[in-house]
């Protein structure tokens, strides 16, 4: 059993400066609680003011995308269905300037590279001049433009060829209005002409070019996430 201590004025001081004592440990901590507390609270609500914020202004672009996406559509589809096409051709017939719009710029400018079908389309506008055609050649760089099929900001890629045709000079300067009035659009970077005269004395032209067309590749569309911090 513990013992009493007699009531004197020194004990009664002790008492008091305990229960004091007591008191401010108890205050300080209150105190410091609250500080930390505060500190706490005015963090998280600023962090919340930000995620608030950053999520206005996700809804605010969500809202405008959506309203360009009609307009987009709406835009592509009067594009597309027009009776006359960009090339003055009819968009539902199938001759060499007909197709819809839509149709005619993916063939200006495919969004895949190949080397192959472009050889074709460059010999079949040859073909169409009336020239004879003696080569056509190229670097197929199928392999090295296969990491290049798709862009967040897609570019032209250039496509370079070379022929060589032979023909009167009418038929030359019909192959160059040819590939004028190409869907698809043809940069000569070289050109040589080396004329002949037959046995019936008819001049004879041989043309050897360097050319180049162009792919894009297809644009992606990235859905990022932002962390708010």
């Amino acid at each position: 059993m513990a013992k009493k201590l007699p009531i004197t004025k020194r004990n009664l001081i002790d008492k008091a400066d305990r229960r004091m004592l007591t008191f401010a440990g108890i205050a300080a901590f209150v105190v410091i609680f609250s500080i930390i507390s505060s500190k706490s609270l005015l963090s998280q609500l600023t962090y919340q003011n930000r995620l608030a914020s950053a999520n206005q202004t996700a809804l605010d672009q969500l809202i405008t995308d959506t309203s360009s996406e009609h307009s987009l559509v709406s835009s592509y589809q009067l594009f597309t269905s027009s009776p006359t096409n960009i090339i003055d051709g009819t968009s539902t017939a199938q001759g060499l300037n007909d197709g819809n719009n839509g149709q005619i710029i993916l063939d200006a400018l495919p969004s895949k590279y190949d080397f192959p079908a472009m050889i074709t389309s460059v010999d079949n506008l040859l073909s169409t001049s009336g020239v004879e055609v003696t080569g056509i050649s190229g670097l197929d760089e199928q392999i090295a433009q296969q990491a290049d099929q798709t862009s967040s900001s897609p570019s032209p890629v250039p496509m370079t060829f070379q022929f060589t045709v032979s023909g009167s000079y009418q038929n030359i300067q019909s192959l160059f209005d040819t590939f004028q009035r190409s869907i698809r659009p043809f940069q000569f970077q070289n050109v040589s002409f080396q004329a002949s005269t037959s046995s019936t004395n008819q001049t004879n032209l041989t043309l050897t070019a360097t050319a180049q067309t162009f792919y894009q590749p297809e644009k992606i569309f990235n859905i990022t996430t932002e962390v708010v911090q």
